[in-house]
């Protein structure tokens, strides 16, 4: 009898330049907002196994219309 596995789970993780949008206000930073709509270019692997970092990107750039991320007030 053959025993089935189950699939392993994979984590990659990757860093990619992005547009930043950043407001100050009396020196302080009050504001970041991270124009995440941009295309994956040039990503370098941070963890995890680097043979799926094509898959990974795939997964992560499958052309959603993702909104801006908004720190601050």
């Amino acid at each position: 009898m053959i025993e089935e596995r189950a699939p392993t789970s994979r984590r990659v993780v990757f860093q990619y330049l992005v547009p930043v949008h950043v407001e100050v206000e009396d020196g302080l930073v009050s504001r970041v907002v991270v124009i995440d709509e941009t295309p994956v270019r040039d990503p370098i692997v941070v963890e995890g196994e680097a043979a799926y970092l094509t898959e990974a990107i795939a997964a992560a750039d499958d052309g959603q219309p993702w909104p801006s991320w908004q720190f601050g007030y």
